[in-house]
C-alpha cells in the first residue's frame, strides 16, 4: 500500500512524496539506511517508480516525489515552472524526509533536476543516477514538435482500454506496438465526465520543458562531485556517444546501458534497468 507523505515546495506549493513499501528495519536504533529519492520525467509521476521503490526497500529508505504540475501534487499556474522551482522542490524533500546524504535517482527531466541538485547541493548527495536524459540542448524545432504531439491527443478517452490502444500503438511517435508505453500513459489519466483526461495539464508541461529545451546543461554536469551513473536504453533518446561525453565531463562519471530498451525503461524493462543500477547502488548506497 502506498504511503502519502507531504512536503512543502518552493513558494508553498504542496507535494506529494510517496512510500511503496515499509523502510527496512534494524534493531539498532542508532542505525538509519540511506535515503533515496526517485524523480520522475516530465508528464510522469511517483507511481512510475513503484516496482523500483519496493526493490530498493530492502536496504533503502525509496521516497519518489509527485513533481509540481504532475500526480497528485500542486498545478500552481505557468510562472511558477521554472528549473530553479524543481530544484528546490527536491531539496526540500530530501530535507523534510530526512533522506540526506541521499541518492538522487532521476528520469529524463527528473534527471536533470537531480544533476542540478547535487551540483548545487552537493552536501545532500551521496550519489546520482541519471537514466535517459540528454545533456546537449534540443532547440526550438523540439518544442514544435512537442507542442504539435499534445494537440494530436484524441481527448477525451472513451475507456482507459483507448488510452492503452492510442500511446501503444496509434500515437504517431511510436513505432512499434508497445503495451508498456500505453500502461505508462494511462497511469497518468483521471476520469472526467466527458471520458478520461491526463492528470496535468499539457500546457504546463510544455512551460516546464521550455525552461531547459534551448540550453544546454553540460557545465551543470561537470559541477556533480558525487559518484554517477548514466544510464540509457539502446533505443532510448539519449544516444551511446552523448551519454559516453557526459561519462567523461562528470568528475566521477561511469556509464551503463540497458539492451531492448527504450526512453521508458525502468517502466517497461524493470528487471534489466534493476541489474544496470544494483552494482552501482552497491557502492555508493552503503
Amino acid at each position: 500500500m502506498a504511503r502519502r507523505i507531504d512536503v512543502t515546495g518552493a513558494g508553498g506549493v504542496d507535494l506529494a512524496a510517496w512510500e511503496f513499501a515499509d523502510p527496512p528495519k534494524t534493531e539498532d536504533p542508532g542505525h538509519s539506511f540511506p535515503g533515496v529519492l526517485l524523480l520522475h520525467g516530465l508528464m510522469g509521476r511517483a507511481s512510475h517508480w513503484a516496482s523500483t521503490a519496493r526493490w530498493l526497500a530492502g536496504r533503502h529508505r525509496a521516497v519518489a516525489l509527485d513533481q509540481r504540475g504532475h500526480g497528485q501534487s500542486d498545478k500552481p499556474p505557468q510562472a511558477a515552472y521554472t528549473r530553479e522551482a524543481y530544484v528546490e522542490d527536491a531539496v526540500a524533500a530530501v530535507e523534510q524526509l530526512g533522506l540526506a546524504p541521499a541518492v538522487l535517482i532521476g528520469h529524463a527531466m527528473g534527471a536533470l533536476t537531480a544533476w542540478q541538485l547535487a551540483a548545487k547541493r552537493p552536501e545532500l548527495v551521496r550519489g546520482l543516477i541519471i537514466c535517459d536524459m540528454r545533456a546537449s540542448a534540443l532547440g526550438a524545432a523540439s518544442q514544435r514538435e512537442w507542442a504539435d504531439w499534445f494537440k494530436s491527443w484524441p481527448v477525451p478517452f472513451a475507456t482507459l482500454a483507448d488510452v492503452r490502444k492510442w500511446f501503444g500503438e496509434d500515437d504517431p511517435w511510436v513505432e512499434r506496438p508497445n503495451p508498456a508505453r500505453g500502461e505508462f500513459y494511462a497511469e497518468v489519466m483521471h476520469e472526467c465526465a466527458d471520458g478520461w483526461r491526463p492528470v496535468f495539464d499539457p500546457d504546463q508541461m510544455l512551460k516546464s520543458r521550455e525552461t531547459w529545451v534551448y540550453d544546454a546543461h553540460w557545465e551543470e554536469l561537470a559541477q556533480v562531485p558525487c559518484p554517477t551513473l548514466v544510464v540509457r536504453g539502446v533505443d532510448g533518446e539519449l544516444g551511446r556517444a552523448e551519454a559516453q561525453e557526459m561519462v567523461r565531463v562528470l568528475p566521477r562519471g561511469e556509464y551503463a546501458e540497458v539492451a531492448d530498451a527504450g526512453h521508458l525503461l525502468p517502466y517497461d524493462r524493470p528487471e534489466a534497468w534493476r541489474a544496470a543500477v544494483e552494482p552501482f547502488l552497491d557502492r555508493v548506497g552503503e
